[in-house]
């Protein structure tokens, strides 16, 4: 059962969270001390953190970043104050999302359960070294990539922008992101080089059947949806 820290100071809010939160299956945990909200945090050890801005004594920024120094647990921002200036900051000071007030309680909990799965299912995923996708099944130890009783043996290049692009399904990688991350493990690639690995893992997975699961954003990266 994930555990769920929620910093809010309006009790009829926190509560009604609360009770969302028990219904679809959590544990939740009302910080009730706003001078001590670390020590609430690591009495509780929560899988994720609900955070408003506004509170008694320090702001939702100071306690994501006294959290941050000590875990990398998710952190959810809720807030009014939904300008993009403090959606901004709420991320630069470590946030993971940010939902605004007033909110539908099964958009919060979805929200909730997306970054659970973000968070905590791929880190899994990780361990095992295998990452799946809709079917796709890739090996990043064994450099090998699976679909529907088909394998292709992956270069270290391909293997490495494979596991990226799964990384960030959903996302855009930028080019330069890519090339960073490649130069990690010691494999720079200038960009001519990048495109070329683009195009044979593509050749690659279509020869196991695997079609259009890369596609290319002008300019900007590359993306699985």
């Amino acid at each position: 059962m994930y555990r769920i820290f929620l910093v809010e100071d309006d009790e009829v809010i926190a509560g009604a969270i609360a009770d969302g939160l028990t219904r679809w299956g959590f544990e939740p945990y009302i910080c009730n001390d706003f001078q001590n909200v670390t020590e609430e945090f690591l009495a509780c050890d929560p899988h994720l953190t609900l955070l408003d801005i506004s509170l008694p004594f320090y702001n939702g920024y100071h306690w994501c970043s006294e959290i941050r120094k000590i875990s990398k647990t998710p952190i959810m921002f809720i807030s009014s104050a939904d300008d993009d200036m403090n959606i901004i900051m709420a991320i630069n000071m470590g946030g993971d999302d940010f939902v605004a007030k007033p909110f539908e309680m099964q958009v919060l909990l979805t929200k909730i359960q997306a970054l659970l799965r973000r968070s905590y299912d791929f880190n899994a995923q990780q361990e095992t070294g295998v990452l799946e996708h809709e079917g796709i099944l890739l090996n990043t130890t064994a450099c090998t990539v699976d679909y529907k009783g088909k394998r292709a043996e992956l270069s270290k290049n391909e293997n490495k922008i494979l596991a990226i692009l799964l990384e960030h399904a959903g996302e855009v990688v930028s080019r330069d992101a890519m090339m960073n991350r490649l130069w990690e493990t010691d494999c720079f690639v200038d960009e001519n080089t990048l495109s070329v690995n683009i195009a044979r893992l593509r050749k690659t997975l279509a020869s196991i059947g695997i079609t259009d699961l890369i596609k290319t954003k002008k300019g900007i990266g590359y993306m699985i949806p």
